[in-house]
């Protein structure tokens, strides 16, 4: 029998881990959404993690952790990362669809054979990403990210029991309310993508980037409501860096 793997994946920024708090209780329900028993303590993985960052001497990068389910073996290392250039943060980047789905969206457990797939389809249409359709039609996710959608001056996000709750995704949420634009969590129909005013992709590497294009539909990757949302998330890593600094120093 194939051994489960539970991991989760999470950017460094000035060797501080970002938003390991949410990646941790991410990883937590992952295990509870299998009925396996959680034995991982936070300060465990935020020792070794820091070890790591020492060790290595890398204060930019992603880093992944993976369990074993059966095994029981935990590991933390550093991963081949690849973050948008600043062109792409500026014009939006190509995407295309995918129909098929996730097993377990909510869990974050290892599954080659879906992301093969996917990624090849990515690389044959030279796209930066594939967004998944369900088989009623509607927009889940992306391939490895979370997506949003602008309509109305409104921000759309499929329903969390169909995606991945990204960690990126909850704080993107928390801004928008803090900045007063309304979020619905719904289920939004592929074929209606040339109504919207703007989609953008949210996750670890990528942070809040624009969408110009999915298939051969154009989008406005300039919707102001997109481009206050990326400033602000900037703004909320600066802030967590600077907290977690004076943390230290204390």
């Amino acid at each position: 029998m194939e051994d489960k793997i539970i991991y989760e994946v999470l950017r460094v920024i000035d060797g501080k881990p970002i938003f390991l708090e949410n990646h941790f209780s991410r990883m937590k329900n992952s295990f509870e959404l299998i009925n396996e028993k959680f034995t991982l303590t936070y300060e465990e993985i935020s020792m070794r993690i820091d070890n790591l960052i020492k060790a290595e001497n890398k204060f930019e990068g992603n880093i992944k952790i993976t369990y074993e389910v059966n095994a029981k073996i935990l590991r933390i290392f550093f991963v081949k990362h690849s973050y948008p250039s600043e062109k792409m943060y500026e014009s939006g980047v190509k995407t295309i669809l995918y129909f098929g789905e996730r097993e377990n969206p909510n869990a974050k457990i290892v599954n080659d054979n879906f992301r093969v797939k996917v990624n090849n389809e990515i690389k044959e249409q030279d796209a930066y990403e594939a967004i998944l359709v369900d088989k009623n039609g509607y927009i889940t996710e992306g391939s490895k990210s979370n997506i949003f959608m602008v309509k109305d001056n409104e921000l759309l996000t499929a329903p969390i029991k169909s995606v991945l709750p990204g960690v990126t995704r909850s704080e993107i949420i928390k801004i928008a309310q803090k900045l007063g634009i309304k979020i619905k969590e719904v289920e939004y129909k592929y074929s209606d993508i040339d109504k919207l005013e703007g989609m953008f992709i949210s996750g670890t590497s990528p942070k809040v980037l624009p969408i110009k294009s999915v298939n051969n539909i154009n989008l406005n990757s300039n919707n102001h409501i997109i481009r206050n949302l990326m400033n602000e998330y900037n703004n909320e890593i600066r802030q967590y860096i600077e907290n977690h600094l004076n943390c230290n120093l204390m």
